[in-house]
């Protein structure tokens, strides 16, 4: 009997080990110099949430200081459904706003998978950088520029950016401060958000004009981890049954 209920409890632990590994948001963050991003990936309601955000204190002046795209690898490269995008700050356009935090802004980004970027086989990006194309946006209308990911349009300027201040293409171009929020399904069965790596945060408007790589800041324990708790499980049934 004692048995039974042991091997139950190792059951449930297993479950709510891999439920605590699959409910804690992941976020990658990176940063060369002046530049800083992050991104975060969660689990809401059997979608997938990422928040793609330019976290430097700097302000932008030039396009290659916008950032406009981020790669990741999936295990197993799922093809996800595009659902939506939204974003986080305001819309700015010569130091004035021209769509308020909140609006959806997917007919200016896409998605795709199925790639060979850095390590990465899954991107986001406001940008074509040769990769992304019109089949590619996510739902929404076209706010600038061609019904496309083309050019430096809704890229993403820091949360330190003067919106006053920049070049012509900078002030010139729609841009979003700080921060968009993306949503994916279609998730394969038993998808957890381990399954992801590879991080890159891309820059401007072509792949040579700026990247670097995320670091797995928070999240999910580490594979050995839920391995050694599983094992620490198992061996504590195991001299419960013998000392039964």
């Amino acid at each position: 009997m004692k048995t039974k209920l042991f091997a139950r409890l190792c059951a449930i632990g297993f479950a709510a080990i891999a439920l605590e590994a699959n409910a804690i948001p992941v976020t990658f963050s990176g940063s060369s110099g002046s530049f800083a991003a992050s991104v975060s990936f969660d689990l809401i309601g059997g979608q997938l949430k990422v928040v793609l955000t330019n976290t430097s204190a700097a302000d932008v002046l030039v396009p290659t200081d916008v950032l406009t795209a981020v790669f990741f690898n999936i295990a197993g490269n799922p093809t996800l459904n595009r659902v939506s995008g939204i974003s986080g700050g305001n819309t700015y356009l010569n130091g004035a706003v021209v769509n308020p935090a909140g609006t959806v802004v997917g007919g200016e980004w896409a998605y795709l998978n199925g790639l060979s970027q850095y390590s990465a086989n899954s991107g986001i990006s406001s940008s074509g950088l040769g990769i992304f194309g019109p089949p590619d946006l996510f739902p929404g209308p076209n706010l600038s520029g061609p019904v496309s990911p083309a050019g430096l349009q809704y890229g993403l300027t820091s949360a330190g950016n003067i919106v006053t201040t920049g070049n012509a293409a900078v002030l010139g171009n729609e841009l979003t401060k700080n921060f968009d929020t993306f949503w994916l399904d279609g998730l394969p069965l038993g998808f957890t958000l381990a399954s992801i790596s590879n991080v890159t945060f891309q820059y401007g408007t072509a792949l040579d004009e700026g990247h670097f790589g995320g670091l797995n800041g928070n999240g999910i324990p580490e594979p050995s981890t839920i391995a050694l708790l599983g094992l620490g499980l198992v061996g504590f049934a195991v001299a419960r049954r013998r000392r039964a």
